[in-house]
């Protein structure tokens, strides 16, 4: 059993609730707009971390995360990656990819949308959006996913909302 943490688009903002609704994970996955080298590592410090980089990360992200990362856990055939879509909308690159092999969980932000979706085009392939943790965007509630994967079947998904994008109350170790 692996217990897992999924979040996207802190944009160099890392809420301090994410270390206690995080305290019981396994593992961290973050589908990248991190935003600074610095949320990665307060992660990583943290607990186990996987991540891709996202379209406003620089360099310094980009050398240490991949584009695209692909790994096999409790049996099942993960996909992240940060540019991504969902079912019947997927970016075009995205789509070329799952003809040939689908994975058993897609993994993506960038839309800042959460979404827990199955895709039956692609043998059910499960498709997870986080949405964004951080403050900058067009989202109004900043959220995350947990959830558990054992022998091949993911179970206690859970979204959680960490609070409002804009108020006043931001409490943050990485923040812009």
């Amino acid at each position: 059993m692996t217990r897992i943490g999924l979040i996207s688009d802190t944009h160099s903002f890392l809420d301090k609730k994410v270390f206690d609704i995080f305290k019981d994970v396994d593992e961290i996955w973050h589908a990248g707009d991190a935003g600074s080298i610095q949320v990665f590592d307060a992660l990583r410090h943290f607990k186990p971390l996987r991540a891709v980089y996202g379209n406003i990360d620089g360099g310094e992200i980009r050398s240490e995360y991949p584009e695209d990362n692909r790994f096999t856990i409790e049996g099942l055939d993960v996909w992240m990656t940060h540019i991504g879509g969902y079912p019947g909308s997927y970016a075009s690159r995205v789509r070329s990819i799952l003809k040939v092999k689908p994975p058993d969980i897609f993994v993506c932000g960038h839309s800042h949308i959460l979404r827990v979706m199955r895709d039956p085009a692609f043998g059910n392939m499960l498709t997870l959006n986080p949405g964004a943790a951080g403050i900058h965007g067009f989202h109004k509630v900043k959220t995350l996913l947990r959830f558990t994967i054992d022998n091949k079947k993911v179970s206690a998904m859970e979204a959680i909302e960490l609070g409002l994008r804009g108020s006043l109350e931001q409490e943050g170790i990485v923040q812009a």
